[in-house]
């Protein structure tokens, strides 16, 4: 039996293994879903061992564990590092699903449920293309499997395993499905992602919450000076207007920008997508543009005062935000932490304190092109779908690729298979049946010809 004939007859089953995987709750954020967290380490060890590994264990760290498997045919063969992560960004809020999000349904061919395409839909589908080419005697490179559980709260600790576990995780090339195509007639391989700088902010007013009939216009209102500050982080251009932000974002030639811009964009069809009437941004770039290859500054969240039902007249003494900042090719997240701190210390008026807390970061990372791997992946798109595949630039963050790039010397071939209407870190997040089920059949193509050109 070859791949394509397994991947078809065992079509339901991989279903409904995603299914109950999405079931369970790991959220790395919130400490009430701790056991579901470790649960979910579990299943996906299990599932490991099923479809053939050598040997798989659950890797302690000082927060959710790593799991890792291995499946060694040849010493002398390339070997591929699989990596992926089974935390899921919180399903909050919840009233805004048309669905319980841990309890995954079928609708309209799509798969809805929180992590169906962030990321363990996407994870999931190397370890089901692992178990077709075990199960059918065509797996042509050495497996190594390195999947965690804190993604989506920063990696601060797979950054420790990497350091430590160099030889073990020795690899030709690292391959991650966490980034999405144009879509599924247009099949691309990203080459750069935004780096990321997450902060909290804190603004005290008085030392308590106050009246504001009595105090109201008085007294400095938390709430109001915050909203103030964030409004002038960025010009009527939409110009971020933090002091040295943009000295090294490095800027991509006429030709770089033509090149990005040849990719299929429907603007009219991307604004009926969300109810916009209109796409916002950076004066002097287009949307595929302000997406890939600049950065950006967004408010995450934002409270204070009193939010319940009713009314109540409060001049609050505290208001907070989240503050997030995709970087780009030539920005350090630690620096733009720091400017970013430094600045908006500087603007808050003496009637408040400001508290600035960075809460995780991560590099933007550029792949190469000419590497034998992303051959490999290109001709793997080719033969699943008919067409070579577009490089392309994503606009989010996985802030390993750099740190595989210091730590191991490895270069990571992003093969995604996600669509940007996926509505993923959103209610209704969900995942194409088609996308998972051709996924697993690109995955088993790629090494296929990677092992092939690799000779």
């Amino acid at each position: 039996m070859n791949s394509h004939d397994y991947i078809e007859q065992n079509k339901q089953k991989f279903l409904d293994e995603l299914l109950d995987l999405l079931s369970i709750p790991s959220v790395s954020a919130d400490s009430k879903f701790k056991k579901d967290v470790l649960k979910t380490a579990d299943f996906i060890k299990s599932s490991l061992e099923k479809a053939g590994v050598d040997k798989a264990e659950i890797c302690e760290t000082a927060g959710y564990p790593i799991v890792y498997g291995e499946k060694i045919i040849d010493k002398n063969l390339p070997t591929v590092l699989v990596y992926g992560h089974y935390d899921v960004q919180p399903a909050d809020p919840y009233e805004l699903w048309d669905s319980p999000p841990f309890e995954p349904v079928i609708k309209n061919d799509k798969i809805y449920a929180r992590g169906a395409c962030d990321d363990k839909g996407q994870m999931y589908m190397h370890v089901k293309a692992f178990e077709t080419m075990m199960a059918t005697n065509s797996l042509t490179c050495n497996v190594k499997f390195m999947i965690e559980g804190e993604e989506e709260v920063g990696s601060d600790n797979l950054a420790i395993f990497v350091k430590e576990n160099k030889e073990k995780l020795a690899a030709d090339i690292i391959l991650i499905s966490d980034t999405a195509m144009i879509d599924n007639d247009t099949p691309s391989l990203t080459v750069g992602l935004r780096g990321l700088s997450y902060l909290q902010v804190e603004v005290t007013g008085p030392n308590r919450d106050l009246h504001s009939g009595v105090y109201g216009g008085a007294v400095a209102n938390p709430i109001n000076v915050l909203c103030e500050m964030i409004a002038s982080l960025k010009d009527e251009n939409n110009h971020i207007t933090i002091p040295g932000f943009y000295d090294k974002v490095e800027e991509l030639s006429k030709e770089e920008r033509e090149a990005l811009n040849s990719a299929p964009f429907d603007l009219e069809e991307y604004k009926k997508d969300l109810d916009i009437d209109d796409v916002n941004g950076e004066k002097g770039y287009t949307t595929l543009e302000r997406t890939g290859i600049r950065p950006t500054l967004d408010v995450n969240g934002i409270w204070g005062g009193y939010i319940g039902e009713g009314a109540k007249t409060v001049l609050p003494s505290k208001a907070y935000a989240k503050i997030s900042m995709r970087l780009v090719p030539g920005q350090k997240s630690h620096e733009i932490t720091e400017l970013f701190s430094k600045h908006f210390k500087a603007i808050a008026p003496k009637s408040v304190k400001v508290k600035v807390v960075p809460h995780h970061g991560g590099e933007p990372a550029l792949t190469p092109t000419d590497s034998v791997a992303y051959a490999a992946a290109s001709a793997a798109f080719e033969e699943a779908f008919g067409k070579a595949p577009i490089p392309t630039r994503d606009g989010g963050s996985i802030p390993i690729v750099s740190l595989f790039k210091d730590e191991l010397k490895l270069n990571t071939v992003l093969m995604g298979f996600g669509l940007d209407s996926d509505a993923i870190h959103s209610p209704n997040e969900h995942y194409g049946i088609f996308n998972y089920m051709k996924g697993i059949e690109t995955i088993t193509l790629f090494y296929k010809h990677f092992s092939e050109m690799s000779k």
